[in-house]
């Protein structure tokens, strides 16, 4: 790493976290739903799907609204109006000086109904409203509105590793001193396309969706959304704010091997954790938990594990909790940091459910089918998107 970019002495701190998932719609369902190793993953009832050849994905219960939500939010905007506004109820006197939000496909569902009026050469009247919630952005403009924040927002869409990435952001800004406080996260919500798309693709599985497992046949979709609030330490302390935990480290790499496929030798997940670990100043012996990508097709498993057995060998606890609720595409960093934040405050491994043979081709300590009690310190969670993105953050227990 460059020296203009090493570590430098300011400390981030998390004062507040908020997160919906098909594990729950707040922090205490998903941390009971992971303590539980539920399985949230459930057959589609959103949209038609008898012609893909899969059938199931991790859904936000489809009746729940967030309170006070406008009629013609999208259900993105649901999701993060309530990971935020709970972020904020723990943290009441935060004011953030930027959004910083990770999402792939925004509000997608917008999107589809706006051109298949065009195409259809209709004239349908809710057009407009289509094309405006249809943006990025709104889903954040409107989940800011609800907490009364007024603040510039960037979005960032970097396929699967969006989430991590606007939390790496944000985590650089405040520790380069050009902010105080960044409300950071991500989100993404389950539309017909995308999850055509990912079919497609055969990306997806008909079963049961088994990360690291030596029959893994794909993964599932998800959804939901994730806000932290990120302070320089400092600030966070004079003002007396509680600090649930510390971003310590942030690691990108981008392999450019392929549009969908990560490079076989596991350079770019390798690299990402690398990097994350010597930002955050950090031995690879502190490590005590991964939070892995973890989303169970033949390809990624493979990178993902070659790279984790090369650096820890099976010393670290490895698990993925999109075995639990699918994967959210760009909410899923930011959800999987708040996970992540869950097992260092509450001392133990979220499990890595429907796992029964092991995958010879490395050595994992998989904590498998049901969640583990442990002493924890140390994080990290892993993120790796189409493209060869690939990011790493590093998290700890606050002291």
């Amino acid at each position: 790493m460059p020296d203009s970019q090493k570590r430098s002495s300011r400390r981030v701190a998390v004062t507040g976290i908020g997160v919906v998932s098909p594990l729950g719609i707040n922090v205490r369902e998903n941390l009971t739903g992971l303590q539980e190793a539920r399985d949230a993953v459930s057959d589609v009832a959103m949209f038609d799907v008898s012609k893909c050849r899969s059938k199931t994905a991790g859904q936000v219960l489809a009746d729940w609204q967030f309170p006070g939500a406008r009629k013609e939010w999208h259900r993105a905007s649901h999701f993060m109006a309530a990971a935020m506004t709970e972020a904020q109820s723990a943290d009441p006197g935060f004011a953030p000086e930027l959004a910083v939000i990770g999402t792939t496909s925004g509000g997608m569902s917008f999107g589809e109904a706006f051109y298949r009026m065009q195409a259809s050469k209709s004239k349908d009247l809710k057009r407009a409203s289509w094309l405006a919630n249809y943006m990025p952005q709104k889903a954040v403009l409107d989940a800011l509105g609800s907490s009364g924040w007024s603040t510039p927002t960037q979005i960032i869409a970097n396929a699967c590793a969006s989430g991590t990435n606007a939390l790496g952001h944000a985590f650089q800004l405040i520790r380069a001193g050009l902010h105080e406080r960044v409300v950071a996260g991500g989100y993404d919500a389950i539309s017909e396309l995308v999850f055509v798309g990912f079919d497609s693709l055969q990306a997806s599985t008909s079963e049961r969706v088994r990360p690291f497992d030596a029959h893994r046949t794909g993964l599932v979709l998800g959804e939901g959304a994730a806000a932290l609030l990120l302070e320089d330490w400092e600030s966070a302390i004079r003002r007396g704010a509680p600090i649930v935990a510390e971003i310590t480290g942030y690691g990108v790499a981008t392999d450019n091997f392929h549009l969908t496929q990560p490079n076989p030798s596991g350079i770019g997940p390798r690299l990402a954790m690398q990097r994350a670990i010597q930002d955050a100043g950090c031995a690879v012996e502190s490590i005590d938990y991964i939070n892995a990508h973890g989303t169970a097709t033949a390809f990624n498993d493979a990178t993902e594990g070659m790279a984790i057995s090369q650096l820890f060998g099976d010393r670290v606890p490895v698990s993925s909790t999109k075995s639990m609720m699918g994967h959210s595409l760009g909410a899923a960093g930011a959800i999987e940091a708040v996970f992540s934040i869950l097992a260092l405050r509450h001392q133990f491994l979220p499990p890595n459910i429907n796992y029964a043979t092991p995958d010879l081709s490395w050595k994992l300590d998989v904590v498998s089918n049901e969640a583990r009690k442990a002493e924890l310190r140390t994080a990290i969670s892993n993120s790796f998107g189409f493209g060869g993105t690939n990011a790493s953050l590093i998290l700890q227990a606050a002291a």
